[in-house]
């Protein structure tokens, strides 16, 4: 009875060790594994945990971007002093409108009064050239004087001349006059627009290299006008965003200080290159606030709408993973046949990612089940 009762334990012992060997080799006859390709038998139980899907053609999606609000440069003046001096009179403020060539202030500045005198003078040499240019030639037809004094006389009325149009050129550039040298000089609006910024007091001295203090950086300007019912909208978009975007999009903007409603515009400018600290790109696009509800320096949000012609194929986001820094899904190539395919995946949009490359509408893809899939591919024939 001893001996009958060892030789039963190690009969069931090898019994047990049989049949698990039995059920590995089993496991392991229904898949075959080569290079990126499993190949699982019509009867594999692994066939139960693999859900397929069919790529879709890409309609196109919602791209959303975050960004902030700006003045539109084409019909914005940031208005610096031209000469050094003392502000004596502020003649508009934050908020008022006015008019192409209306005065924003007036500035004592000796600078200036330089530069009238200089006008002044200028055309009073000319004027005395050109008297003593006429007066000569009445004399040269006298005999009373030689050609030489003539040539001289014309060479000094063409140089005051030129003095003359440079000085007077110069302060009229300035919307200055040689009337007079009061040495007040008056800054006007180049446009018409609303004052939307003002940086100076009575009495500050001003001029036009004025820095920030303790920095670089030039100071603000001493007054901001533009046409408010225009913006601009600075956005950054990632390198994965670039393929749906195009200047000419239309998109809607939406503010959580206003909303209730949508603003509607369209991209005007895509940067060519990427920022080196936030690697984003700059996408600007143009505003209709005529309702003047957006205000300059808002954050906003901009959803940006397809238009069609992104080409591509649209799959579900869980088809796509990473590897390393690659990306992959699992093709269908047949009944069992699941190939690894790096794509080159774009946005995700309402639980689908844009494939760009690597993949055609129509082809299926393995949407549950793709880290089995790994699995079996990194143990050679499954096991």
């Amino acid at each position: 009875m001893k001996l009958l009762i060892p030789c039963l334990l190690s009969g069931l012992v090898l019994a047990a060790g049989c049949h698990r060997q039995s059920i590995v080799e089993e496991a392991a006859s229904d898949v075959k594994v080569a290079a990126d390709r499993v190949t699982f038998q019509p009867q594999s139980p692994k066939l139960s945990s693999l859900s397929v899907e069919s790529a879709e053609a890409s309609k196109g999606s919602a791209v959303r971007l975050n960004g902030r609000l700006a003045w539109d440069d084409t019909v914005t003046v940031r208005i610096y002093t031209p000469f050094a001096g003392r502000v004596m009179q502020i003649l508009a403020e934050p908020g008022q409108l006015v008019k192409k060539g209306d005065p924003l202030a007036t500035v004592a500045s000796a600078d200036y009064g330089q530069a009238q005198s200089e006008a002044r003078k200028a055309a009073g040499d000319f004027a005395l050239a050109e008297r003593t240019l006429r007066r000569v030639r009445e004399l040269l037809e006298h005999g009373a004087v030689p050609e030489k004094d003539v040539e001289a006389a014309e060479a000094d009325y063409q140089r005051t001349q030129s003095e003359m149009q440079r000085a007077s050129s110069r302060l009229a550039f300035y919307n200055g006059n040689t009337n007079s040298v009061d040495q007040v000089y008056t800054l006007r609006s180049p446009l018409d627009g609303v004052v939307v910024e003002k940086n100076l007091n009575p009495g500050q001295e001003i001029r036009p290299d004025q820095m920030l203090a303790g920095t670089d950086r030039q100071a603000a300007p001493l007054f901001t006008v533009t046409d408010p019912s225009r913006l601009w909208i600075l956005l950054d978009a990632n390198e994965a965003d670039l393929p749906s975007l195009r200047v000419g999009q239309s998109f809607e903007l939406r503010s959580r200080t206003v909303a209730t409603r949508t603003f509607g515009g369209k991209i005007e400018l895509i940067s060519d290159f990427l920022d080196p600290a936030s690697r984003t790109v700059k996408v600007r696009g143009s505003v209709d606030n005529a309702s003047r509800q957006l205000k300059a320096e808002m954050f906003v949000t901009a959803e940006i709408l397809p238009d069609g012609r992104v080409a591509g194929a649209d799959v579900s986001a869980r088809a796509v993973f990473l590897k390393g820094e690659r990306q992959f899904v699992f093709v269908e190539e047949g009944t069992g046949v699941f190939a690894r395919r790096e794509v080159k995946a774009g946005p995700e949009h309402n639980g689908k990612v844009l494939v760009l490359e690597g993949l055609k509408p129509g082809q299926r893809v393995v949407t549950d089940g793709s880290l089995l899939l790994e699995q079996l591919l990194q143990t050679p024939e499954g096991g």
